[in-house]
């Protein structure tokens, strides 16, 4: 009858759209599949310890003398002293502390700062503290003009929450700066963190960006072998 034939056909189908969706998690896919949940797995870990790390050793007062050794080493850094646009960020009440920093080089250099709008980060001219608003994640931002011309942006100081000697980053978990990074390709990558936020390991993919540097307190870490200081000197 017709009714036994589409109860055959609808089972045709369903079972060839299982099949399918096995075939799809069988082999490769299967271990692909497997190693994205074991490589969020120890993101969401690293993410644990460091927050735990800054609750134990980022102190007001350690922050505030860490953050300017880390910003001394940055402004004495050849790519920031050939730079004529930086995009910094404003920081956040864990991350090494911008805020004079950015007021002090307002004056000598284009600064930008990014602003959250949506999924995405959007630039901004920084025209002095006047100019601020309290935006997205209670982060202060520019309110001045827009700023799209990528390719004239030297450097960047990439806040994260860590870094590894490959030049590896370690955002919040939004991606933001992951889907800001790919427009501005020719700008020097400067990662900027606290000493123990640099790591053996940051779980990384292929297409992920690395950082040209690594800025922070050890000078010894001012750099690794997998992006040369010349890559980033524009004198």
């Amino acid at each position: 009858s017709l009714s036994v034939c589409v109860c055959v056909c609808v089972c045709i189908l369903l079972k060839c759209s299982y099949c399918k969706s096995k075939a799809y998690l069988s082999g490769g896919n299967r271990m692909k599949i497997a190693i994205d949940l074991k490589r969020m797995k120890r993101k969401k870990e690293l993410r644990k310890h460091i927050a735990s790390l800054k609750t134990q050793l980022c102190t007001s007062t350690m922050r505030k003398l860490q953050s300017a050794k880390i910003l001394a080493a940055l402004e004495a850094h050849p790519a920031f002293r050939a730079a004529n646009t930086i995009l910094l960020y404003h920081s956040l009440g864990d991350e090494v502390d911008t805020h004079t920093f950015i007021k002090k080089w307002s004056s000598e250099k284009r600064i930008l700062l990014p602003v959250v709008v949506g999924d995405d980060l959007e630039l901004r001219i920084y025209t002095g503290p006047d100019d601020m608003t309290t935006g997205s994640y209670g982060i202060e931002e520019p309110t001045g003009e827009v700023f799209t011309d990528y390719a004239a942006i030297d450097l960047i100081a990439v806040p994260g929450v860590a870094f590894d000697r490959k030049g590896n980053r370690l955002g919040r978990g939004k991606g933001y700066y992951d889907r800001l990074l790919p427009r501005i390709p020719s700008a020097c990558k400067a990662g900027i963190c606290f000493p123990f936020q640099l790591v053996e390991e940051v779980p990384a993919e292929s297409f992920d960006i690395r950082m040209d540097i690594i800025i922070t307190t050890n000078e010894n870490e001012l750099s690794h072998p997998y992006h040369p200081l010349p890559s980033c000197d524009r004198e």
